[in-house]
């Protein structure tokens, strides 16, 4: 699985070190190192990985990772010395797919690279798999696509994988620990809290009205379930 990956991390040794081991793995890299070149590289480039570091200078990674969300559903691994909660549900409500915190040995970050780009399937042919339907949802994972109504739908590595786990098996309910395995690599110290703010920002996504949903509702105590649109959350 070969893959352009585009690192955005201002220490310069650390970016370099980051290189290395991309170009290890067989992978290409470009490097930036301040929020604005990372947004200009990535429409430039259209990579299929960005390695993102929370504090970059002039735009941090958060408003970074929230103006490639506008335009793209490029997976973005967020890098951070900080690792309270807030700021890891803060990267993940902005779409990040993934999130270190540092110091990380160059061997885990590769691994959760390879994770992310595997989920992704922007880098390597997807094996044939059925396209799943509930409710108005379809879930096409040889393409990568998501349509609602016949709409198309951007979504994040993560919520792809949770709405495919969903659509696949409509009314079954999942739990939150559930839906958190469908996103496997996330940091360690994710927790099942980052689901809710998936599914909320799917809400946003599939929902005539994300306040009140009738297609990925809760079941109050359980989990999450993908229905048939008839009912919801009250």
């Amino acid at each position: 699985m070969c893959a352009h990956v585009l690192v955005a991390e201002d220490d310069a040794m650390q970016a370099e070190l980051i290189r290395r081991s991309l170009l290890a793995e067989g992978h290409t890299a470009t490097v930036v190192h301040d929020g604005p070149a990372a947004v200009a590289a990535a429409r430039r480039l259209g990579p299929d990985l960005v390695v993102l570091d929370l504090m970059l200078p002039v735009l941090d990674g958060i408003a970074v990772c929230r103006a490639l969300r506008r335009e793209d559903d490029i997976p973005v691994l967020m890098l951070t010395a900080r690792a309270a909660e807030e700021d890891v549900l803060l990267g993940l409500e902005v779409g990040a797919d993934d999130y270190m915190t540092k110091p990380y040995s160059p061997r885990e970050l590769m691994a959760r690279i390879r994770t992310v780009l595997r989920r992704s399937g922007r880098s390597a042919a997807r094996r044939e798999e059925p396209v799943v339907r509930a409710g108005g949802v379809v879930v096409d994972p040889v393409r990568h696509e998501v349509t609602c109504d016949g709409v198309p739908v951007e979504c994040t590595p993560a919520e792809f994988q949770i709405l495919l786990a969903l659509a696949g098996e409509p009314e079954r309910v999942f739990s939150r620990r559930q839906l958190l395995q469908c996103t496997r690599g996330f940091d360690r110290s994710s927790t099942e809290r980052a689901v809710d703010v998936h599914i909320m920002n799917l809400r946003r996504k599939i929902e005539a009205d994300p306040r009140r949903p009738v297609r990925l509702v809760t079941v109050f105590g359980v989990g999450y379930k993908l229905s048939g649109g008839r009912g919801g959350d009250r």
